[in-house]
């Protein structure tokens, strides 16, 4: 099963940009739909994008529309998400998924990675 490491994130301030990253490790990740969710202090986990396993179509939730990218790189086995005029509300740890149904849906993935903060001051 593909495992997940999450790195990039960090403390910027109110429109600022960072770029998450997170390699994947085994020989199967170009068949995995990646997803990006993220949880902030008190809240639950929510989807923020999805890719699908060849790099088209993506899905973003509607509050990262226009600022948020996701991409992915099959032959470095990464999935990236790139973050630009961020918010204070944008501040949460941030994961990667991935699974084999392009899905919104946090239960449609099935590995995990470990996490990245990233905090967003006014």
């Amino acid at each position: 099963q593909v495992q997940l490491v999450e790195s990039g994130g960090g403390s910027v301030q109110a429109g600022g940009s960072l770029t998450l990253s997170c390699a994947a490790s085994g020989r199967t990740f170009s068949s995995y739909r990646m997803g990006w969710f993220r949880q902030a202090p008190g809240k639950e986990r929510e989807f923020v994008a999805a890719i699908t396993s060849n790099g088209y179509g993506e899905f973003n939730k509607d509050s990262v529309k226009g600022r948020f990218t996701i991409s992915r790189d099959n032959n470095k086995k990464t999935v990236y998400l790139q973050m630009n005029s961020l918010k204070p509300d944008d501040t949460a740890v941030y994961y990667c998924a991935a699974g084999r149904i392009f899905s919104s849906l946090s239960n449609e993935y099935i590995a995990w990675g470990q996490g990245t903060q990233v905090t967003v001051s006014s």
